[in-house]
C-alpha cells in the first residue's frame, strides 16, 4: 500500500510503501473487541471493598436466647440482614485483568492498524518536530493537516517541543511508538505516524 507522506505544513514530501502483513490485513471485529476489554480491565482499579461481616466492629454475642421468644434464631448482630451489620457477597479488591496471549495481542495491534488503513483515517508524516514549543502555532499546523481527532505516533523519541506544544490540545494523544495501542488507535478518527514510527513498527513486525 502506497501511502503520500506530508509534512506538517501540509506539502507533500514523498512515499512510502506500508507493508501488507501488517497494514493490509482484513480487519476482525471479535480480535478488537477482545484486545480492548484486555486493555481496559488491566487498567481498572479494582479497589471497591465493603466489609464482611467478619470485619465489622461488633459484638458476636448472641442477641437473646435461642428458644421461647417466638422470635427468629439469631445469632450475632454482624449478620447482613441487620442494619450495620456486615455485606453480604461484597466487592473485595483484587485485579480485574486476565490473560491474553502475547501473539493475540501482536495481532490485534495489526488488525488496529489495518482497520485504520482501510478507512482512509493514516496520516504519514516525515518528522514530529517543532523550533519552539507554542500550542497556538501547532494548533494551527494540525488544522492546516485536518486534524482535530487524532493518535500520533512518533519515533522512539519525542522532540520535546512538540509534544509539549501538542499535549494540552483536546482530543490530540501523542505517544512514542513503544506507547501504541489497540484502544488509543480505535478511539482516536485518525491515526498519524512519523516515518520514523513506521519504520520502527515494521521492524517489530519482523
Amino acid at each position: 500500500m502506497d501511502i503520500t507522506i506530508k509534512s506538517l505544513d501540509g506539502s507533500d514530501a514523498g512515499q512510502v510503501t506500508l507493508a501488507d502483513e501488517i497494514f493490509g490485513l482484513e480487519p476482525r471485529e471479535d480480535i478488537l473487541q477482545r484486545m480492548v476489554r484486555w486493555q481496559l480491565a488491566k487498567r481498572q482499579q479494582g479497589t471497591h471493598e465493603t466489609l464482611g461481616r467478619a470485619e465489622i466492629a461488633r459484638t458476636g454475642a448472641k442477641l437473646y436466647r435461642q428458644k421461647g421468644t417466638g422470635r427468629a434464631r439469631h445469632g450475632s448482630a454482624r449478620a447482613p440482614q441487620f442494619r450495620g451489620g456486615g455485606k453480604a457477597h461484597g466487592p473485595t479488591t483484587r485485579s480485574h485483568a486476565h490473560d491474553l496471549p502475547k501473539k493475540f495481542r501482536a495481532l490485534a495491534l495489526k488488525h488496529a492498524l489495518s482497520a485504520k488503513a482501510k478507512s482512509g483515517g493514516i496520516i504519514v508524516v516525515d518528522e514530529l518536530k517543532s523550533d519552539e514549543a507554542k500550542t497556538k502555532a501547532t494548533v494551527k499546523r494540525f488544522a492546516d493537516l485536518g486534524l482535530s481527532n487524532a493518535l500520533i505516533i512518533g519515533g522512539a523519541e519525542l522532540d520535546e517541543n512538540f509534544s509539549r506544544s501538542a499535549r494540552n490540545i483536546p482530543h490530540i494523544d501523542v505517544l512514542p511508538v513503544q506507547g501504541i495501542n489497540v484502544y488509543d488507535i480505535l478511539r482516536r478518527q485518525t491515526l498519524v505516524l512519523s516515518k520514523a514510527a513506521v519504520e520502527a513498527l515494521e521492524e517489530r513486525f519482523k
